[in-house]
């Protein structure tokens, strides 16, 4: 019988190792059967009594990235988002393109005048029907909920730029929302909250198969920083001149030539990123 290792969560809780658990993480970023059985073995040996989630998930990406980097870089999404900082405006960028992708227009780092005073507003999207003033809350760390005071706090400020917008000429026929992105989770009384007042929230995993990962790989709107040909300065370069999604650079891959990298890789990371979002509508 095989002894049971103990693993500690990123809450701080313990619980054993449950291969189950990493063979389903594992399906969800596309690996085979096969290939999840061939990870856990990897990673058997060197599992130990306090060994983090953190830790596992690594080790995991380093044997996966080893044997099929496609699969690779989507399992490395979640930890691809945290690496859109460390200003917060790349997640701002990044959410934009996503509403954009979903038919919106987009203005991001908008100045906005309310009922009382100027508002800075980090995306306003709106189609014939609709417009959004959205605030993106981008944290560096996966331990960190955004708490009840964001929706307190964001839901005061679009109340008064709603009452300017229902005044202003050329907006009677949209309707009004505020909108909450952020890439860790929201606690439950931020989420009562949003849904008492009716502000829309997204998180990593809500809502129910509408969060922001499910909206990324619908739309295989992948950011830059999933890929695994790259390194850190790389990629923080192409996040400087405003390039955060992948399917950039299969359009304007001289953007590639433009942070250093050699022809032989620039070609893995353009047969990377076509592995990546094989199957995605590449139209928009």
């Amino acid at each position: 019988m095989t002894k049971k290792v103990i693993i500690r969560k990123q809450s701080g809780e313990k619980e054993a190792f449950d291969p189950d658990k990493l063979h389903a993480s594992l399906r969800r970023a596309g690996a085979s059967p096969k290939l999840a059985k061939e990870v856990e073995k990897g990673i058997r040996p060197v599992l130990e009594d306090g060994m983090t989630t953190s830790a596992v998930y690594r080790k995991a990406f380093q044997i996966l990235r080893k044997l099929q980097r496609g699969t690779a870089a989507r399992y490395s999404l979640k930890k691809a988002i945290m690496e859109l900082g460390p200003s917060g405006y790349p997640f701002e960028h990044f959410v934009g393109q996503l509403l954009a992708h979903m038919g919106y227009e987009i203005e991001v780092g908008k100045m906005i005048q309310g009922q009382c005073i100027k508002h800075e507003v980090d995306v306003v999207a709106h189609n014939d029907h609709q417009q959004f003033m959205v605030e993106c809350k981008y944290y560096n760390s996966q331990g960190k909920y955004c708490n009840v005071r964001v929706p307190l706090y964001i839901h005061s400020r679009f109340r008064d730029i709603e009452e300017r917008w229902k005044s202003s000429p050329g907006l009677d026929k949209r309707s009004f929302h505020g909108w909450v992105f952020t890439n860790t989770r929201f606690t439950e009384d931020a989420m009562d909250y949003a849904r008492c007042v009716g502000l829309r929230m997204v998180s990593w995993d809500y809502p129910r198969k509408e969060g922001l990962k499910d909206m990324i790989e619908e739309t295989g709107l992948f950011p830059v920083t999933v890929l695994t040909h790259l390194n850190r300065k790389q990629k923080q370069a192409l996040l400087e001149k405003d390039v955060v999604l992948c399917r950039q650079l299969l359009k304007q891959q001289g953007l590639l030539d433009n942070i250093g990298l050699k022809p032989g890789v620039k070609k893995k990371v353009i047969s990377e990123i076509e592995d990546l979002i094989s199957g995605a509508d590449l139209s928009t």
